[in-house]
C-alpha cells in the first residue's frame, strides 16, 4: 500500500486527493531532462509514418554495448507503435520547448527531421541517440524500452529541464569541463 507523511482529507471531503496524487508530487521534485523518442511507425494502413512521443523518463543503462532506457506509459498511441522498432532519442536544448509540447500533444510546428541511419531524428536536439532494439521489460503502467546504441553526437548549449511540473533551463556547466573526445 502506498503511503505519505501528509495527512490527507478523508475520502468523502470535497479536498480528498488520493495517495497517487501525493506519489506524483514526490516524483516532480526530481529534476529530469527532456528528450522526444523518435521513430517510424507503420499505420493501420500500411503506410509509413514519422512519430514523435516527450519524455523525461530516460537514461543510461550500459557503456559495453552501450545501452539506453526509455519507460513509455503503455496507454499512450505511441506506445504499441514502438514496439520492436528502431528509434532516436533526442535531448532537447532549452530553447525547444515547443518541440516538446509539440510531441507532448499540443501540436503547433511542423517538425524538421533528419533522416537517421536507423531512426528519424529531430534537427538541432541537443544530443541524440539512435537506437535499435535491445529488449522491452513490464513497468507496471509503463513499458522499460531498451535500445542498443548505434550512432550518437552532442552539441553545445543549455538543456531543456522538467520539475515541479514546469518546464526549467538547465545551464551547460564550462567551468572546469573538458571535452570527452
Amino acid at each position: 500500500m502506498m503511503t505519505s507523511s501528509i495527512r490527507p482529507f478523508r475520502p468523502d471531503s470535497a479536498l480528498y486527493r488520493p495517495p497517487v496524487h501525493f506519489f506524483r508530487g514526490s516524483l516532480g521534485r526530481f529534476a529530469t531532462g527532456v528528450a522526444v523518442v523518435t521513430f517510424d511507425a507503420e499505420e493501420s494502413d500500411g503506410r509509413s509514418r514519422r512519430q514523435g512521443i516527450t519524455v523525461n523518463s530516460f537514461t543510461s543503462v550500459s557503456m559495453d554495448p552501450p545501452l539506453v532506457l526509455v519507460s513509455i506509459q503503455r496507454s499512450v498511441r505511441s506506445h504499441d507503435l514502438l514496439a520492436g522498432r528502431p528509434f532516436a532519442i533526442n535531448v532537447l536544448g532549452a530553447e525547444q520547448r515547443v518541440v516538446a509540447e509539440h510531441f507532448a500533444g499540443r501540436p503547433s510546428l511542423d517538425p524538421v527531421w533528419i533522416e537517421g541511419r536507423f531512426a528519424p531524428r529531430l534537427c538541432d536536439a541537443l544530443s541524440h541517440f539512435e537506437c535499435t532494439p535491445w529488449a522491452a521489460y513490464d513497468g507496471g503502467d509503463h513499458t522499460l524500452f531498451l535500445g542498443e546504441v548505434q550512432e550518437f553526437d552532442y552539441r553545445r548549449g543549455d538543456a531543456l529541464g522538467f520539475v515541479n511540473g514546469q518546464f526549467c533551463t538547465i545551464p551547460e556547466q564550462t567551468s572546469g569541463h573538458e571535452p570527452l573526445f
